[in-house]
């Protein structure tokens, strides 16, 4: 699984890929500083497809399902690097061709890409019990995190201001954490990250249905998800476009290593 600092099979590309994919996003980073896309909580809410596609393609890259020329562009961390610099590009080209419709042309380009990744990983080999405790693992994070979010906007009302992109993050990281649960308990995968796993190895943890003694780690990422937004949204209140855009990549770090979770099972488990 990916979540967290340091993941076992952290790796970087051979030489000529490494410098393609730091010219690439030195490339779009200097586009975007120069050009300066407005940001608003649609535009990083449009972002959610290409989070989960680089966990796409990280799938592509850890069942062997990718081309040897293209295999070094989807290895961790180098992934983020490829498909942020995508995804950057299609920012500054939706704003200039369509300026009144960034979010929905960020969105579908993003969807677009998406897609086919996750058809050719399915196409790989379906699991039917990895994909089907892939859906209970998503049928639960949808109302843990509808209480996550009710509950803490009504502890702090200020966190409202937040918005779909505050209850984006608490989504991703209640998804990232019963997924990681789902699959260490009902699956037997292992946790990369030393600190994820340190929380799923501790024992005398009492195992509940389903999440078994994983409810734990579930429940220490959506305390560190809903302080973060909670810690976020003065921030976004005084400085809407950079509070939205950090905001969002706190989300990236939730939905991202969930989504690569509920792939990785479907096909792998």
């Amino acid at each position: 699984m990916v979540g967290g600092l340091l993941p076992a099979g952290t790796t970087l590309p051979p030489l000529p890929h490494l410098l393609v994919v730091l010219l690439a996003t030195g490339g779009v980073v200097a586009a975007l500083r120069r050009r300066r896309p407005r940001v608003t909580a649609r535009r990083v809410l449009a972002l959610a497809p290409w989070m989960a596609l680089g966990s796409a393609a990280h799938v592509l890259y850890v069942v062997d399902a990718l081309p040897p020329l293209l295999a070094p562009f989807a290895g961790s961390p180098t992934v983020y690097l490829t498909v942020g610099s995508l995804a950057g590009a299609a920012w500054l080209a939706a704003a200039a061709a369509r300026p009144d419709r960034v979010a929905t042309a960020l969105a579908a380009a993003g969807a677009l890409c998406l897609l086919p990744v996750v058809a050719v990983a399915l196409g790989t080999g379906l699991s039917l019990a990895g994909a089907r405790w892939s859906a209970v693992a998503l049928a639960l994070a949808l109302p843990i995190t509808g209480a996550a979010w009710a509950g803490l906007t009504r502890l702090r009302p200020e966190v409202a201001v937040t918005g779909g992109v505050g209850a984006l993050a608490l989504f991703g990281h209640a998804l990232d954490g019963v997924s990681t649960a789902v699959g260490t308990t009902q699956l037997g995968f292992g946790e990369r990250t030393p600190i994820s796993r340190i929380l799923l190895e501790l024992g005398g943890i009492p195992p509940v249905p389903v999440l078994g003694e994983g409810w734990l780690f579930l429940l220490v990422k959506l305390a560190v998800a809903s302080a973060v937004v909670w810690l976020f949204a003065a921030y976004v209140r005084e400085e809407p476009a950079e509070g939205y855009l950090l905001l969002g990549f706190v989300a990236a770090m939730g939905l991202g290593p969930a989504a690569h979770n509920l792939l990785l099972f479907s096909v792998a488990a």
